[in-house]
């Protein structure tokens, strides 16, 4: 797959990001594996952490590009196809319309647009966070909610 085939909002980034390479483009590149005390102390790592690092994702000498497994550097606007590397099975059912969220494409109105996985998932930590489910709601003919 090469140019992006469908229109997809810009990621979601955290309000007054800055590009990667303001800080990146000057600093010399560390490989290893490590904790960020300072630069990057809001990012918990929490996707695969004992075998994954930063560069796993980010290009190590434009860090305003992802890079793909073949070392193709793709926009942040395609990352879907960095996630689908290594879930190929959500990623083939949010192309299909199965998983994920589309405007615009059932109700025949406006320009069809798929999010982006990091529009419901936080790339570092993409688990949803544990939810305790509400009961059902009362209805008088329902016997079973009675004491």
């Amino acid at each position: 797959m090469g140019a992006q085939e469908f229109p997809v909002p810009p990621p979601p980034f955290t309000e007054g990001m800055f590009p990667c390479s303001s800080c990146h483009a000057s600093l010399e590149t560390n490989r290893k594996k490590r904790e960020l005390k300072e630069e990057h102390s809001n990012i918990k790592m929490h996707h695969a952490e004992a075998m994954r690092w930063c560069l796993d994702c980010h290009d190590a000498k434009n860090r305003d590009k992802l890079r793909l497994f073949n070392g193709e550097l793709i926009n942040f606007t395609e990352s879907y196809r960095l996630c689908g590397e290594c879930h190929g099975n959500l990623y083939r059912d949010w192309r299909a319309g199965i998983h994920g969220k589309r405007t615009g494409y059932f109700a025949g109105t406006g320009k069809r647009t798929y999010l982006l996985c990091a529009h419901c998932h936080d790339p570092h930590e993409p688990k949803f966070k544990m939810v305790i489910p509400e009961p059902p709601p009362f209805r008088p003919t329902d016997r079973r909610n009675e004491k």
